[in-house]
């Protein structure tokens, strides 16, 4: 069993979410192998998400998760298989994503399937990603009308 590498890619996965959550664009787009395949699926976006290569990925997230969109996911449970240089992983999640322009909250769990390979520069990056939703919410922040959302690092300040 190689722990180094199965280390790796526990942070690699980590590192994935935590840039994607920061919205850290350019240490987002290192954790992903120029030929990535993304396949993203939610119903709160409709139709399921087929995204090649790392710039469009990259692009797209920048694009669909900026400042009035809030995230946080959360992994966990990883089961990782290293076979010389790839490697798979299945991760449980959770994510939160607060929609601010969109005035919704939705909540969701499911888990990722992912492929992994170590880079001719020594350092390991996502291949493929997936996931399979468990259950999807959502909900109008309107519906709540005690719901403050009392800290965004994104947000405008508002004068005082």
């Amino acid at each position: 069993m190689d722990l180094a590498a199965i280390e790796a890619i526990r942070q690699l996965k980590y590192r994935y979410f935590r840039t994607l959550d920061l919205k850290q664009w350019d240490e987002f787009a290192d954790t992903l192998a120029a030929d990535v395949a993304g396949r993203y699926g939610t119903h709160a976006l409709g139709e399921p998400l087929t995204l090649d290569g790392r710039d469009t990925i990259t692009a797209f997230m920048r694009e669909n998760l900026g400042p009035s969109v809030v995230t946080t996911h959360i992994a966990n449970h990883p089961e990782i298989v290293v076979d010389g240089e790839t490697a798979t992983g299945s991760w449980a999640f959770e994510d939160t994503v607060i929609a601010t322009e969109y005035g919704v909250l939705i909540r969701g769990a499911g888990y990722y399937a992912d492929s992994y390979r170590r880079d001719p520069d020594g350092h390991w990056r996502i291949t493929a990603t997936t996931y399979q939703r468990i259950y999807e919410s959502m909900q109008a922040l309107s519906d709540t009308p005690s719901y403050q959302l009392l800290s965004n690092m994104w947000a405008t300040p508002t004068p005082q």
